[in-house]
């Protein structure tokens, strides 16, 4: 991952802020909508985090402040509520000068936007498996009530030297029960990614987060979302009205693409009988119409 202002000298580290009287930003890794992210170190047992800063705005009213506080909360929240291989650990939350951080699990490596950006698109087997392992982040969230609502190659993180794949920056997840921080006539979340039903305030569930790993794996084979368009009122057609094509590349996998890219939510593909699918292709080269039933036996490529 590329990083900025970057501490590699003995005077870098004396000089680095230190928040909450334990952790030491070092680098930063990357800035967002949701916050900067940090290379950090935890002085109390020593080793290495990540922390993401909510910067504060001057120009936002006492309420929007409070608001965007709680949206940082609230990611900490969801986050805490998991615990799986593939998504993000949340250590610690903590306040220093009135503003919020969240200290995570440091993932050395780059995003799945950035590898694409770097090498390229990946291949059917190399989409499969990072959609198998999302799949698998996906249904240990929606078990415990949390949607996701910005699934994009830029937050999924892939670790050097195991490629573990990891689902990070839960900053626009819904908790079920919580109250929802959209306010009426704004919208939060990456609208090429962004299911039909979100686009039109309907109803939001875990199929929406399976649009978004539909799109997000035809950006992966193809290099860009099928819904990218040259204007916001574009892409926002693209989802809702346009015929859906997916990607020549999707080819392999089209089964699993075109069901999770089913306009209506009833009858989008779900994450077993995605999981399935994908696995099946693993294992034979091709993808089924249909999910096998799970006692199958496995069919090699010949």
């Amino acid at each position: 991952m590329g990083t900025e202002g970057a501490s590699g000298n003995g005077n870098a580290r004396h000089n680095a802020r230190v928040i909450a009287g334990r952790y030491r930003l070092e680098e930063r890794l990357g800035r967002g909508g949701m916050g900067v992210v940090w290379r950090a170190t935890d002085q109390l047992l020593g080793r290495g985090v990540a922390v993401k800063e909510l910067p504060v705005d001057e120009t936002l009213s006492a309420a929007e402040a409070r608001k965007q506080r709680e949206r940082t909360l609230r990611e900490a929240r969801a986050l805490a509520q998991l615990s799986h291989p593939h998504i993000t650990v949340v250590h610690d939350v903590v306040e220093d000068d009135e503003r919020p951080y969240i200290v995570l699990e440091l993932i050395d490596g780059p995003s799945l936007a950035e590898r694409i950006a770097r090498d390229g698109p990946v291949d059917a087997d190399e989409a499969a498996r990072i959609g198998i392992d999302l799949l698998c982040a996906l249904r240990a969230a929606h078990a415990a009530g949390v949607l996701h609502r910005d699934l994009k190659p830029a937050n999924v993180l892939l670790e050097n030297g195991t490629d573990r794949v990891v689902l990070t920056d839960f900053g626009i997840a819904r908790v079920a029960g919580a109250t929802t921080l959209t306010e009426h006539g704004s919208f939060v979340g990456s609208p090429e990614y962004t299911a039909p039903e979100r686009m039109a305030g309907a109803r939001t569930g875990p199929e929406s987060d399976l649009w978004s790993l539909g799109a997000l794996l035809c950006t992966a084979l193809s290099g860009e979302s099928p819904f990218r368009r040259d204007s916001l009122g574009g892409v926002l057609h693209a989802v809702v009205v346009d015929e859906v094509r997916p990607p020549v590349e999707a080819g392999p996998i089209l089964p699993v693409v075109r069901g999770l890219l089913e306009r209506e939510p009833d009858r989008r593909l779900d994450a077993d009988a995605a999981e399935r699918m994908l696995r099946a292709f693993r294992r034979t080269g091709v993808t089924p119409e249909v999910p096998p039933l799970e006692g199958d036996p496995p069919h090699r490529r010949p």
